[in-house]
């Protein structure tokens, strides 16, 4: 069996083991001493000032220190002149900051919304001219720029980060105050042309991802069947991913299907897959012999390179650029977990070993396999018979969804309607539909929140000409939950900078919250049988699979950090290599 599965969701964050140790100045300019005279020289000015706190804040400006920010003798003076000791005196400060940080931030993401539209929204062809406003980072030169004019010192000097550790340690008796943490705003000092550069390579790894459709109605078995509609063009990797789970609940001619699909994904993987089939209705594509035809005659085409892994090891080197310059998380591992999801990667990587190799899971799959009445197959991973709708053939869901959302805008407008079937009242379900708006997406759909007061959450998702299908208005339902949740954190939150605290799990659960809820939304009646049992065993199954991909996407970065000069073919050839590893230690 060829177990290639986990590649296809692969994703293209960077993370990596580093090596500096947590709170060590990355540029050493202000050594110990200065640091230590300095913290006596303002508790005999400010005498009521915390100790604990004061000491936290001098350390934390000397890290970011450099010497062309001044003098040792300018760094003291700057941090006598600016440490506020009197706690209500900091507090007014931390809401004026607040203010600013809002306003600024918001502003920057509505412009970086224009500049988007043509990338993100199905609103035309994409120019080169589209491409290189798109990826302008309209925040580069922020962090700079606060550094240049020391508002970053300021806050980090009276407001300085704590570590993962230590907020795991302090957090319990933390305020609300205290957990908006504008410290973490200033962790790092990355030069301006590496965020720009960083931007770039993300960038264009969304475009290619958002850009990269299979048309399904030009596929053929080695017999010269065609097993999908003329018209189905789906997206890799979340469109195919979502028709091998629709697949499950055609009895007839399902499993050919997902078996075709499946081939599909591994030449993309392996990237065999002929180029010029990509987004294309030219050609006749058979994927199990890689053989092309046009108009009845067979053609040679070239696959395509190896252009998937050269966008990772692009923001790989991004990534790495930025390494020297993040003092106390000098790895993108370490600011994706202990920095963005505020646990550490060891943790994780331990609870999701523990999960995989339990004996549950076992119990599970071969559950899933007695349901199924063949062996498992790696695409099973997507095994969606335990929801209700997997018993509906999805034709009949999608002729619901055309007819109800023909169009972005019939999706807008029943928006309360939705929201009050969830349980909101009609005022508030009014209240948090006015803040979103619903626009066509160029990939397969994602949710963008607002940046301020006053400003709108964006949803975006696929709609047709024939109107938005089941699988468009699932992930439309997903997204939405994002958006009502991005809404009451902006909007109904004590402080500004708690928006989005904790983490991104919060909104996740809320999206699947809504999404779970889809038919009922659909006005469809599920089978409440044993419905929460079922619930519990699709849940499990999921989490094997986004585990899953996450131990390979670990091992793969960790590589990357042991092999910064790999070449993409390199990198695919270790991938596939690790991905086959983590199918065998678990799923096998």
């Amino acid at each position: 069996m060829k177990k290639y599965l986990l590649l296809m969701t692969v994703v293209l964050t960077a993370c990596s083991a580093g090596s500096r140790k947590a709170g060590e100045p990355a540029a050493g300019f202000i050594n110990e001493a200065v640091v230590k005279n300095t913290v006596e020289r303002i508790q005999q000015e400010q005498p009521s000032s915390d100790p604990v706190l004061l000491n936290k804040g001098v350390t934390h400006v000397a890290s970011l220190w450099r010497e062309d920010d001044g003098t040792v003798e300018e760094f003291a003076d700057f941090a006598s002149a600016n440490y506020i000791s009197d706690p209500q005196k900091r507090r007014t400060v931390f809401l004026k900051i607040s203010n600013y940080f809002e306003s600024l931030g918001g502003n920057l993401n509505v412009i970086t919304l224009d500049l988007r539209k043509v990338l993100d929204e199905a609103v035309g062809e994409i120019d080169e001219i589209d491409r290189m406003f798109g990826n302008y980072s309209t925040g580069a030169h922020v962090q700079s720029d606060f550094y240049a004019n020391k508002i970053a010192f300021v806050i980090a000097l009276n407001f300085p980060y704590y570590t993962l550790e230590e907020k795991d340690g302090l957090g319990g008796d933390w305020s609300r105050e205290e957990w908006a943490r504008l410290g973490d705003q200033f962790v790092s000092r990355v030069p301006a042309e590496l965020n720009q550069q960083s931007s770039v390579a993300l960038g264009n790894a969304e475009m290619y991802i958002a850009d990269y459709n299979i048309y399904m109605g030009k596929l053929r078995t080695d017999d010269g069947r065609q097993l999908f509609p003329d018209d189905m063009i789906l997206l890799s990797h979340w469109n195919l991913r979502d028709e091998i789970k629709s697949n499950y609940a055609d009895i007839e001619s399902g499993n050919e299907k997902q078996e075709m699909i499946y081939e599909v994904m591994q030449r993309i993987i392996r990237q065999e897959i002929p180029f010029a089939v990509i987004n294309s209705p030219e050609y006749e594509w058979s994927p199990y012999s890689n053989t092309v035809a046009k108009d009845g005659s067979a053609v040679e085409l070239t696959p395509e390179p190896d252009t998937r892994y050269g966008h990772i090891i692009n923001i790989f080197k991004t990534e790495k650029a930025t390494d020297p310059y993040n003092p106390g998380m000098n790895s993108a591992i370490a600011r994706s977990f202990s920095g963005g999801m505020e646990i550490s990667q060891e943790d994780a990587e331990k609870l999701f070993d523990e999960y995989l190799s339990s004996p549950e899971l076992k119990a599970l799959a071969g559950m899933i396999k007695e349901r199924l009445g063949r062996d498992l197959r790696p695409y099973d991973i997507w095994y969606d018979g335990f929801k209700s709708r997997s018993s509906i053939p999805e034709s009949l869901l999608t002729s619901k969804t055309e007819a109800l959302y023909p169009d972005p805008a019939a999706f807008k407008a029943g928006m309360p309607a939705l929201l009050e079937k969830l349980g909101w009242s009609p005022e508030r379900a009014k209240y948090l539909a006015d803040k979103i708006v619903v626009d066509p997406a160029r990939g397969s759909g994602h949710a963008w929140g607002a940046g301020m007061k006053g400003a709108v959450s964006h949803l975006r998702t696929r709609v047709s000409d024939k109107g938005m299908d089941y699988k468009g208005y699932n992930i439309a339902v997903h997204e939405f939950g994002h958006n009502v949740e991005q809404t009451i954190s902006l909007y109904n939150v004590d402080y500004y900078m708690l928006s989005g605290v904790p983490n991104t799990a919060f909104t996740e659960a809320t999206a699947f919250l809504f999404q779970d809820r889809d038919l009922m939304l659909l006005g469809m009646k599920e089978d409440d049988e044993g419905k929460e049992r079922l619930r519990t065993l699709d849940a499990g199954w999921s989490l094997m699979e986004i585990m899953g991909v996450s131990m390979v996407e670990m091992q793969v970065w960790k590589w990357l950090y042991d092999n910064p000069e790999a070449t993409p073919a390199q990198l695919k050839d270790k991938t596939i290599s690790i991905a086959i590893e983590v199918w065998n230690h678990y799923f096998a």
